[in-house]
């Protein structure tokens, strides 16, 4: 494993940030509560996710519990599950996604995994998940990983496979386990719903709004602080509908997924009708982008490209004030940003570890 940075561990006020190459601060472990509060550390990347306060919607941006702009940039882990069973769900996985410079990780949550676990053991693992990100200053986003119609419920691979009332039954579950705990600050409701795969039927977007919004009750009945992430059809790219029948719920935000090969370049121009507009008036988190060359392991439709996306999308990103993470930190699934667990970045990872190191 990669030498990990120095991180600010854990103080009596549970408290910590992770350093950054722009930032320089010290707090003595023998300070006193009130010399440490009289100290007024100020850290200028805005990673931290432990106490009180939540992160919260204000306008089209986030915002952290000390009120300034926050944009998200990390890494999507593999399924909690996979990694369990590969031995990698460990505390240097979360230490090397800081290390790579993430401020946030996903954790994306097949159904099928987690009814092959078993809920509890399941949940247990994402609950020593969520203590190594908050000790090494990153957020959590959960994702509900299903592809499909789940108005339907009809999905593109048995992985995906899931019902309404499973999926209320799990956000249910996540916002009572993780309501105390803002760490797990975003909540992603549905990985990437569809309805122009084969065979999975159809669903209006008003009909899709209402579920959503139907999802976001369930977890407010339990947790009004989360943030619920709301994404739209063809695999979670198309935010279109948003301007003419937005979603009914405050202290939400929109996802999309811009693979490289959604569209043809020049991309900046589609990118703002397909998705990028909805940032001048609501956060927008593209929770999955990334891009593997044509003749690497895993290269499929829609992520072939080169660094050339990685340049443009990024650029576009920082014009916008668009969050994002990276799929996927993991040597299997493509496309990937490690070849192995040395954690040695593939072609993308070069290009995103040395991107998310120097913010």
């Amino acid at each position: 494993m990669q030498k990990v940075k120095k991180i600010q561990r854990e103080t009596k006020i549970d408290y910590i940030c992770v350093k950054r190459k722009t930032t320089k601060y010290h707090i003595m472990s023998k300070l006193s509560l009130s010399a440490i509060v009289a100290a007024a550390v100020v850290v200028l990347t805005a990673s931290c996710s432990s106490g009180n306060a939540w992160v919260k919607v204000e306008g089209n941006k986030f915002v952290d519990p000390e009120g300034n702009e926050l944009v998200f940039r990390g890494l999507c882990f593999s399924d909690p599950v996979k990694l369990v069973q590969d031995g990698q769900w460990n505390e240097a996985y979360f230490a090397e996604a800081a290390n790579w410079g993430a401020n946030v990780v996903r954790f994306a949550v097949h159904p099928a995994n987690l009814n092959a676990m078993g809920w509890d053991k399941a949940f247990e693992a994402m609950d020593q998940g969520v203590e190594w990100a908050r000790k090494y200053g990153m957020y959590v986003i959960m994702d509900w990983h299903s592809i499909g119609n789940l108005k339907d419920e009809l999905f593109t691979s048995p992985m995906y496979n899931t019902t309404l009332e499973e999926t209320l039954k799990f956000w249910s579950t996540v916002a009572q386990r993780y309501k105390n705990q803002p760490t797990v600050a975003l909540y992603e409701l549905f990985n990437e719903p569809t309805v122009t795969a084969p065979n999975v039927g159809s669903c209006t977007w008003s009909q899709w709004k209402a579920l959503l919004e139907q999802i976001i009750d369930t977890v407010r009945a339990y947790n009004p602080n989360a943030i619920c992430l709301c994404a739209g059809f063809n695999w979670a790219y198309d935010l279109t509908p948003v301007a003419e029948e937005p979603v009914a719920r405050p202290n939400i935000a929109y996802v999309s997924h811009p693979y490289p090969m959604k569209r043809e370049q020049p991309w900046e121009e589609q990118w703002e009708k397909d998705f990028g507009y909805v940032a001048d008036t609501y956060p927008v988190i593209c929770t999955e982008i990334g891009f593997c060359l044509e003749d690497e392991p895993g290269a499929h439709i829609p992520v072939m490209s080169t660094d050339v996306y990685g340049e443009h999308i990024t650029q576009y990103f920082e014009k916008k004030g668009i969050s994002f993470t990276v799929w996927c930190f993991d040597k299997d699934w493509a496309p990937m940003l490690i070849s192995d667990w040395d954690f040695t970045p593939t072609t993308q990872g070069r290009f995103f570890k040395a991107y998310l190191q120097q913010k």
